[in-house]
């Protein structure tokens, strides 16, 4: 029929849904804000395009094309025979993870990655995925991770892709079995990762060793990684000594990796430290060195001019709009650092400004992600914080209400000291930073901190650190800090994946099933076994806000002002131009009507005030004298009630978890007793010492 032969009938009703979508979204980022931003007058920013079109190289021999024709073991040789430093590329992985919390959206790299191969064809790789990537594209961004590698991998085909993973955490908070890791691995390298940096947070190599073995199982490149923390240069530091990191290099080579990586996550690597390590390196081990810094001191470019005297391989760098402080030290900043060098990389530094010029002008968009870092930070020498975590740790600390960042850093400090001075990066960074977070919150110090320590619920995190689920730190765990919080609990000392039940996939798929009412795709089986309660957010949010893949970024994040218009271009051909009318005051169940303009067309979106709710919603104090109140350790939401009025509870065991920032805290039962109130359920809104219950003693 007619109707059968033309569908296109039919796009304007399926339209008319997913613009009615948009305007949801809309509505409800300009009612109730986007989570870390605050509500201001809205920055204008005019558009930017990257119209250059570069001139392709002829003939180019680069990384790429030597591991698709011979392979990788071809591959180390040829990186071992360059007389030039090679150059990996972070600006779309590391730099804005760590300069603005990993906010950047795929729509404002596809300008750069569709002519990424041309401009930087001699690049050994691309760092594009991984670290927080993954679970701040389905927790903030409304994307899917997999949908940007393929968008990535399809545009530069001439270019290897590496990504992070957190050896047996993948690129989670916690260890998984080891068929799921297999699985990750196999997913991401069909889907364009070509090399595969893998570290530990603890640089305990049982952590990585099945790691490297899936990564050569795939055919891919292993970077086995060692962490970069203290100072090799001063006589005391006899925990993290040159020797230290020489026989950790031999092991990781001696377990298949093709690469040795060095994650100088906090930026400690001083110059001078840099040549002795590297030098000392390239005559013990024979695979290549790939250095990885963050110039949050400023001292990087000064490091990588002395670890390229040493004979380092590869080096991270950022382009210069987002490199410097808390990110990686800037491309071109090190291409004319080393002129005269033979060493110099290979680089058209006219494309690579060409380029920066795009990157600075889609900076703006993200500045309420920004760490306020515009200076160098000497104070990281002490206390030791990653270049990664810093912005994230920010935003948390805001969301729980702690505005002084400078306590922050100094309570971080105590804390590594109370832990034995460990290596901090994700997810042992996370343990650091949620209990600093839960020390000022709960005003505790060095001391009090074992005077009230029993009758303490700290973080999940930190119990899951002393419980030996992340590994073993190098010299072992501080005892009595560690009885404190396990509370009894019998700590593991081999490797958790060893330990955990493999996963039945087809069972998780049947249960995904169950809750997104459609057949799931391998890759949503894995996202599910990853970030559960995160994926189901984000498959809700799609069903009910669509993509935003076309809107713009200042939009996303900022929502509408009254009497703006804004175009939304999804395909050439075919836009819509959207003005806000009007916002309503809230009526008195805290709904606001917005009016918008659609293409003329009038439209009405209810949105929930959330605000409203809040101001709504009271909870009386825990009284600190009273051992029947159980009280919220930290600001944040009620993620699960585990009780319910009347219920005979056993010390120790579980009330209530709450959430802040991806930090959970399980609030345990400090004796046997009988739940008498409960004054909180599921996503309520709490501060600290919000009374969540009260237990009577049994």
């Amino acid at each position: 029929t007619f109707i059968d032969n033309t569908p296109e009938l039919f796009e304007f009703n399926r339209s008319s849904n997913n613009n009615n979508q948009l305007l949801k979204y809309i509505g409800d980022v300009t009612v109730n804000g986007f989570p870390g931003t605050k509500h201001h007058r809205k920055v204008f920013v005019p558009d930017i395009k990257l119209d250059k079109d570069f001139v392709s190289e002829s003939k180019v021999e680069n990384a790429k094309s030597v591991f698709d024709n011979a392979g990788v073991d071809a591959l180390a040789n040829w990186v071992n025979k360059q007389e030039k430093v090679l150059i990996t590329d972070t600006t779309m992985r590391d730099a804005h993870q760590s300069l603005f919390a990993t906010r950047m959206r795929t729509k404002d790299m596809l300008p750069v990655i569709e002519k990424y191969d041309t401009a930087l064809p001699h690049v050994f790789s691309a760092e594009v995925w991984g670290g927080a990537t993954f679970d701040v594209a389905y927790r903030f961004l409304n994307e899917s991770p997999w949908d940007r590698l393929d968008i990535i991998r399809e545009k530069m085909p001439n270019t290897l892709l590496q990504m992070l993973l957190r050896g047996s955490n993948a690129v989670g908070y916690k260890n998984y079995p080891d068929n799921v890791l297999r699985e990750f691995v196999n997913e991401s390298a069909k889907h364009g990762i070509d090399v595969f940096r893998i570290f530990d947070s603890l640089n305990w190599t049982d952590q990585m060793e099945k790691s490297i073995e899936f990564v050569r199982d795939a055919g891919k490149i292993a970077e086995g990684t060692m962490c970069y923390t203290g100072d090799i240069l001063t006589p005391e530091n006899n925990k993290y000594s040159l020797d230290y990191y020489v026989n950790l290099a031999k092991e990781l080579e001696a377990m298949g990796s093709h690469i040795i990586g060095i994650k100088d996550m906090a930026g400690l690597l001083k110059p001078n430290a840099a040549y002795e390590l590297i030098s000392t390196l390239k005559e013990q081990v024979n695979v290549p060195i790939h250095l990885h810094t963050h110039d949050t001191t400023g001292n990087g470019v000064a490091t990588y001019v002395q670890a390229v005297r040493g004979g380092v391989d590869i080096i991270d760098v950022a382009t210069s709009s987002l490199s410097g402080t808390t990110s990686q030290p800037s491309m071109s900043s090190l291409y004319y650092a080393l002129e005269g060098n033979a060493r110099q990389p290979e680089l058209n530094i006219d494309n690579v400004e060409t380029l920066n010029r795009y990157w600075s002008g889609i900076k703006p968009f993200y500045q309420d992600f920004m760490n306020g870092t515009t200076s160098p930070q000497t104070d990281i020498y002490q206390t030791e914080m990653p270049g990664g975590q810093y912005s994230n740790l920010q935003q948390q600390a805001k969301a729980v209400g702690i505005d002084d960042f400078e306590q922050v850093k100094s309570m971080y400090r105590t804390v590594n000291k109370l832990l034995g001075n460990i290596i901090k990066v994700t997810p042992s960074s996370k343990v650091v930073g949620d209990f600093a977070i839960f020390m000022i919150q709960n005003n505790l110090d060095e001391k009090s901190i074992f005077e009230r320590g029993k009758t303490l619920d700290f973080p999940k995190s930190v119990v899951d650190f002393f419980a030996g689920d992340l590994g073993q730190p190098v010299g072992g765990f501080p005892k009595k800090l560690q009885e404190l919080v396990l509370k009894g609990k019998k700590p593991i000392t081999v490797r958790p994946g060893s330990l955990a039940k493999p996963v039945d996939f087809d069972e998780v798929a049947d249960e995904l099933k169950d809750k997104i009412k459609r057949n799931p795709t391998k890759e949503e089986v894995l996202s599910y076994i990853l970030y559960p309660e995160v994926f189901i957010d984000y498959i809700n949010n799609v069903k009910r806000f669509g993509s935003m893949h076309d809107l713009d970024t200042i939009t996303f994040y900022q929502g509408m002002r009254e009497g703006e218009t804004i175009h939304v271009d999804f395909k050439p051909g075919r836009s819509i131009i959207i003005r806000l009318d009007s916002v309503s005051e809230a009526d008195e169940e805290g709904n606001r009507s917005l009016f918008f303009s659609l293409n003329g067309q009038n439209i009405q979106i209810i949105v929930h005030d959330k605000s409203k709710e809040a101001k709504i919603k009271k909870i009386p104090k825990a009284e600190p004298t009273n051992e029947s109140h159980i009280g919220a350790t930290l600001s944040g939401s009620v993620l699960e009630v585990l009780v319910q009025k009347g219920q005979e509870v056993k010390k120790g065991e579980a009330l209530i978890v709450t959430e802040a920032m991806k930090m959970e805290t399980t609030i345990k039962a400090p004796f046997d007793g009988k739940v008498s109130h409960v004054y909180v359920k599921n996503g309520d809104v709490l501060e600290s010492q919000d009374l969540l219950l009260e237990l009577d003693k049994n």
